[in-house]
Parts: structure tokens; C-alpha cells; sequence
């Protein structure tokens, strides 16, 4: 008995570091930002109509973290459907929605400690809605695509930390008009945002 009892005081010192480190490592994190997405607005093929833009716009993001080890975590970035206004050749011509989220796996250089850059790369799908575009013209609904992304926390306490995040997210959408392509609407926003982050 007595021997079976230093056995498992023996496991669960062993134990002890690993748990310890799990505990301290807080895998949880949740980060609120405010995001300024940059429209790139390539169009392809070039349109003889003048070129079809969506406005840049500043929106909130909310994202949610999960370290699987002190360096390696993924990331699922979050918001609400955002309305962009659509022009063609600079006139206003109607709007969309569109719904963004993105998922990434990121790689922390410097963990637990105050400055901690990270890189970041993943997937993208957007799903385009509340379409309203003159009679005849229409957008794909979706687009799948890759997100880089390149930032840093500063860590203020075990909890509490500051962001800095750069995205850039290739997204792109047809153009048609009565169910002739039009042309590609490369959208291919920058996402630069700057926010707070809590861990659990």
C-alpha cells in the first residue's frame, strides 16, 4: 500500500510541471478590434463601363484564439454582415453585404513574454447578400480564398494585452449583367486593425 502510494505521489509530481504549464499558458483568447478595411478594387477583365468599386470602410471585428502550444495557435476572426456601397466608373449604382470569416493558424515568436509577434496564414469565405444593383446586374455570392496576416500583442498582465494586426485577404466576386460576365471584381482588401485581447 504504502509503495502504490509513492508511485502516485511520484506521477502526479511528474505531472505536476506539465500541468502547471497548461495552466499558466491560459490557451483561450479573445481579442475586440477596430478594423479599418483597404479595398484593393482591381477589376479583370478591364469593363468598357469604367470600373466597379466597393468603398473602404472601418468596422469592429471580434476574434477568438486557441493556443495548442505556447507557439503555435488558430485564430477565427469574426463580425457582421458590412454594407459596401458599389460605383461604377465613380457613380453610386447600389450596395451589398458582405460576411468575411477567417481562419488562421499563427506562429507566436516570443510567448509569455511583454512583446509577442506572430505570423499568421489561412482561409477566407466570404458570402455576398442583400444584393441591390440595378435590374439585370448581379455578384457571386461567394468567395473562397487565402489570408496572410502579420502582428504582434503587447502583453500588459497574465491577462490583458494591447493588438496590432495586419491582414491581407484575397477576395473576389463576378460581375454579370442579365447572366453575361461583366467582370471579376477583385476586392482583395488590406485589414489593419488595432485592439484589446483577454485570456482565459
Amino acid at each position: 500500500m504504502i509503495r502504490k502510494a509513492l508511485l502516485a505521489s511520484l506521477c502526479v509530481l511528474g505531472l505536476a510541471p506539465a500541468l502547471a504549464a497548461a495552466q499558466s499558458q491560459l490557451p483561450l483568447q479573445v481579442r475586440l478590434r477596430a478594423l479599418y478595411m483597404d479595398v484593393d478594387n482591381s477589376n479583370h477583365p478591364d469593363f468598357a463601363g469604367g470600373p466597379v468599386h466597393a468603398n473602404s470602410k472601418f468596422f469592429p471585428e471580434l476574434d477568438l484564439s486557441w493556443y495548442f502550444t505556447k507557439n503555435i495557435s488558430a485564430e477565427l476572426v469574426l463580425t457582421y454582415p458590412q454594407k459596401h456601397t458599389i460605383t461604377l466608373d465613380g457613380t453610386n449604382i447600389g450596395s451589398i453585404k458582405h460576411l468575411p470569416p477567417t481562419l488562421l493558424g499563427q506562429w507566436h515568436f516570443l510567448p509569455g513574454q511583454q512583446i509577442d509577434p506572430y505570423v499568421g496564414a489561412g482561409i477566407n469565405y466570404t458570402h455576398f447578400s442583400s444584393v441591390n444593383l440595378p435590374s439585370g446586374v448581379d455578384i457571386g455570392r461567394n468567395s473562397v480564398g487565402p489570408a496572410l496576416q502579420v502582428g504582434s500583442d503587447f502583453n500588459l498582465n497574465r491577462n490583458w494585452s494591447l493588438n496590432l494586426d495586419v491582414k491581407y485577404v484575397w477576395i473576389s466576386t463576378d460581375v454579370t449583367a442579365n447572366g453575361t460576365k461583366l467582370t471579376t471584381l477583385h476586392v482583395d482588401p488590406w485589414l489593419l486593425s488595432v485592439g484589446v485581447g483577454y485570456r482565459f
